[in-house]
């Protein structure tokens, strides 16, 4: 991904001591800023499986209201998979679109196989596997819900409420995902996380109903796109609220939020609209049986 880069008329001296000095700030910056996220942050994603049980139609919603703080608590276990082993888990949290050429990256198929066949596996496994992820545990879900495994359907639920969260994550979806390529170290985490950590009980979070999805792997890549294209906006709110500022403090918090919060708030509210919407589907494509109320 390429900064955005305004016309500088300065002469050349002037502008090697600014770089010079633009550099210090983000090196003092660095300093100050959030831990290093690379999803949404804990609070983000237990708004986003909370919300999304209230999408849900009345034929379900009981099975998953009766399980709602195991599903909530549950959606973490991806990130401690992460954790513990990154080099295999990372891959299915991301897509790193840029890989692929130019937005709308038509040149990577959506079926997987078919990817294989042109890229080879390597290739696939490094650009991140998130939309496919999400494909298999849409299957997963729809498997349990058919089979009248419960335990395993509310554990599948969990996990597919994750996955689908990251695809509505804009950093996940470019190589840029911690902003150091365009020198602005934790952005991500700023965005992901410290936004919604300040100023949540201010979001106006309201998902709309459920809808059945026909193609849950194809769904999930126009979600990753969808995501991909606030990233310019985002990156470009961070920079401007910057402006005045030599930390991460208050004021440059509330510049952030009144530049970007609507971006955080849109994403929050579609990500609880496709998880609602992944569950309905895996349960309509099982066959719609009769859940437990528990």
């Amino acid at each position: 991904m390429e900064p955005i880069i305004r016309p500088n008329p300065m002469p050349a001296m002037k502008t090697v001591r600014v770089a010079c000095a633009r550099a210090a700030i983000v090196a003092l910056l660095s300093l100050a800023a959030p831990a290093l996220a690379l999803a949404w942050g804990t609070n983000s994603e237990q708004l986003i499986a909370t919300k999304g049980i209230d999408t849900l139609p009345v034929e379900i919603q009981p099975f998953f209201e009766a399980n709602r703080d195991f599903i909530v608590k549950h959606s973490a276990d991806p990130f401690d998979w992460l954790e513990k082993t990154p080099a295999t888990e990372r891959p299915n949290h991301v897509l790193y679109l840029e890989r692929y050429g130019k937005f709308p990256y038509g040149l990577l198929p959506r079926d997987y196989k078919a990817a294989i066949a042109k890229f080879g596996k390597a290739k696939v496994q490094a650009g991140g596997v998130l939309p496919w992820q999400i494909g298999v545990y849409s299957a997963k879900l729809t498997t349990a819900m058919h089979d009248g495994n419960w335990e395993q359907a509310r554990l599948m639920a969990a996990y597919l409420a994750a996955y689908v969260a990251e695809a509505h994550d804009p950093f996940n979806t470019t190589l840029n995902f911690d902003g150091s390529v365009s020198a602005q170290p934790g952005v991500n985490a700023r965005f992901d996380s410290a936004l919604v950590d300040r100023y949540s009980h201010f979001f106006p979070l309201r998902p709309v109903d459920a809808v059945f999805i026909d193609d849950p792997t194809g769904h999930a890549f126009e979600d990753c796109l969808a995501a991909h294209a606030w990233l310019e906006n985002i990156l470009l709110a961070d920079r401007d609220s910057l402006v005045g500022s030599t930390t991460f403090d208050d004021a440059y918090y509330d510049r952030f939020y009144d530049r970007a919060g609507a971006i955080v708030i849109r994403q929050l509210t579609d990500a609880a609209t496709d998880v609602g919407s992944y569950w309905l589907t895996a349960w309509i494509n099982a066959g719609r049986p009769t859940l437990p109320s528990r």
